[in-house]
């Protein structure tokens, strides 16, 4: 029987594609998942054991050097090149994934892309294409995205507009729809670093500045959480984006998350979440925790979710300061209920758009 290969390189991709995994598996098709992990990144790897899904090895990140990430890059996709001739490969289900996008293409297998952020950017300027854009895009067989980034982008990329495939939700939505949030398990974690419950908190992600997409580490973030937590008294709560060491000898007023946790429980109860990503900061919102962008760039489902009002960007140290006081605890349930209420998940089409 032949199968359809996932590559799963990211957190969000093991989240955002599990539901449509086991669709595909309840209708009796063989699913083989690949992903990436080293030295220094061990999140996808932690994750899918997390949730339980078995997956193969192979390559990894490669660091935050650009050399360090193209040779990474090439030997993956000569791993993969041999990995996958051996293997009967219907077709490739991805978020944008560089490697096994090439090396499908080469070996004339179908890719099925999902990408929810082509432009660093929520306009249309195309100086701002992400390198995973530009390197993905153009080799997919169907496309597909989410209501709130303009089919033009794609076309421009060279598709065809009938190989291009919306959806009508924001991404994290799709494993947030049926989520019920457990203070149970926010009090297990609270125990485990003796950590205050009767202190607000404030949840802390970092961005993703080892990314080819991010220009560099930028400061402001670091620079305000001491005062933001001597201001406010609040616990602050650190989820590493890669190492947590260096976080632990910076920060020691902060509680650094070392172990890979279901953090939708920690989201969901959390007086303030302060994301320099996209994924995180999108689940806030969804959960209805007070939420502030950090991210060096504004993205489409960014701005889709400010112009809304469930969430505000911030780029400079005092504002961060001040914004964090101010909206610390002041929870959006009420206005996220019609927010959400203009979207639809559904996973059955999804699965059979990938499959037509």
């Amino acid at each position: 029987m032949s199968k359809i290969w996932f590559d799963l390189v990211t957190p969000k991709s093991i989240l955002f594609f599990k539901p449509m995994i086991l669709n595909l598996q309840n209708r009796g098709l063989e699913i083989l998942i690949t992903t990436r992990g080293g030295e220094g990144y061990k999140e996808t790897i932690e994750l899918l054991k997390l949730h339980d899904l078995e997956f193969t090895n192979i390559g990894n990140f490669g660091g935050s050097c650009l050399l360090s990430k193209f040779k990474a890059s090439l030997d993956r996709q000569f791993h993969f090149m041999e990995f996958i001739a051996n293997e009967d490969i219907d077709r490739l289900v991805c978020l944008s994934s560089v490697d096994a996008s090439r090396v499908a293409f080469g070996l004339g297998i179908p890719i099925m892309n999902f990408y929810d952020i082509p432009l660093s950017d929520c306009k249309e300027d195309f100086k701002k294409a992400l390198p995973q854009a530009r390197l993905t895009i153009p080799l997919a067989t169907k496309m597909f995205k989410p209501f709130v980034v303009p089919d033009e982008i794609f076309l421009r990329f060279s598709l065809e507009r009938e190989q291009i495939f919306d959806y009508k939700f924001i991404d994290p939505l799709i494993w947030l729809k049926d989520f019920k949030p457990d203070f149970e398990y926010v009090k297990n974690i609270y125990l485990q670093y003796n950590i205050n419950l009767n202190k607000p908190t404030i949840v802390i992600r970092e961005e993703e500045y080892k990314s080819s997409y991010v220009d560099k580490k930028y400061p402001f973030l670091y620079d305000a959480l001491e005062e933001i937590q001597q201001k406010s008294g609040a616990n602050v709560i650190i989820i590493p984006r890669y190492e947590s060491e260096y976080l632990k000898k910076e920060f020691p007023f902060a509680y650094v998350i070392e172990e890979k946790i279901e953090i939708q429980h920690l989201l969901a109860f959390a007086h303030l979440f302060i994301g320099g990503g996209g994924t995180l900061n999108s689940e806030a919102c969804f959960l209805g925790t007070p939420t502030i962008s950090t991210r060096s760039f504004i993205s489409h489902y960014d701005k889709y979710q400010i112009d809304k009002g469930v969430m505000v960007w911030i780029n400079n140290k005092n504002e961060l300061i001040d914004k964090s006081l101010e909206m610390l605890n002041m929870r959006n349930d009420e206005k996220i209920k019609g927010f959400l209420s203009e979207m639809e998940v559904d996973i059955e089409k999804l699965c059979d758009s990938i499959l037509a």
